[in-house]
């Protein structure tokens, strides 16, 4: 059996701590004691997982450094277990249990007692860039069994007369097609009524339907139109979209 590690920051190994080490495990015939440890720098005089337990005893805040964490992570097989015992402030116990969550070690518990802080963990016994295949249980779906006699529903029974009806598509007259075509005879559109107004008011085609301005102000009314402007006496209407001109464009004023 690999012999136990107990280190210590102190001078001597305190009676007291023994008799609780005791409890967690420790066999004082096979211990190795080391005290002191800061002298070592966070280097242990041990192979990679040649121990079953290393025991900290630590009174000094400085000697919980990442490098300790790490060495006592490298020489313990996997599976073995490390135990924590402080005397220092509670606001330390959060931060030992996070380094050795770092340094590999899994379940990570503290124990209770009102004398010291004691945080016990182990080491995984899987190693980095290990792989192990992973089962995953699949259920069978369902079988349905469709039977001539079973309650099918007739899709064409769902429609009803009106969505067996042929759809009505509008018609569109000659005087839909193209922007600049002249209205048909017998037109019903309304192309006709525009193209004779027009007419009366002496503007070309071009000019109502695709409207331009030099200087920007024509298709802000008369109110902005010069005297020679070409759209004198039309509505307001925006550059480039046809001008729409009411029903009652030409009717006198009352």
């Amino acid at each position: 059996m690999a012999p136990a590690l107990v280190i210590t920051d102190e001078v001597s190994l305190p009676l007291h701590a023994i008799t609780n080490l005791s409890k967690e495990g420790l066999n004082q015939e096979e211990a190795v004691i080391i005290t002191q440890c800061e002298l070592l720098e966070g280097k242990l005089p041990f192979g990679n997982e040649t121990l079953d337990s290393v025991f900290v005893l630590c009174t000094k805040s400085e000697n919980l450094t990442d490098s300790w964490f790490k060495d006592i992570n490298r020489v313990l097989k996997p599976g073995s277990k490390t135990f924590f015992q402080t005397n220092l402030d509670e606001q330390i116990k959060p931060q030992i249990e996070r380094k050795l969550l770092i340094s590999g070690f899994v379940d990570v518990e503290a124990i209770k007692n009102p004398q010291s802080i004691q945080i016990k963990g182990k080491k995984a016994s899987w190693t980095a860039g290990s792989s192990f295949p992973i089962k995953i249980s699949t259920k069978a779906l369902p079988k349905i069994e469709i039977t001539d006699e079973a309650d099918l529903i007739d899709e064409e029974s769902l429609l009803t007369e009106e969505d067996l009806k042929k759809p009505v598509l509008p018609i569109v007259g000659d005087c839909e097609v193209g922007s600049t075509r002249k209205a048909c005879k017998n037109c019903t559109c309304g192309r006709a009524e525009e193209e004779k107004k027009v007419e009366k008011l002496g503007f070309t085609a071009e000019q109502i339907n695709n409207p331009q301005s030099a200087c920007g102000s024509c298709g802000l009314g008369d109110a902005f139109r010069c005297a020679g402007c070409p759209y004198k006496g039309l509505p307001p209407f925006k550059l480039g979209q046809k001008v729409t001109l009411a029903n009652d464009f030409l009717a006198a004023d009352i």
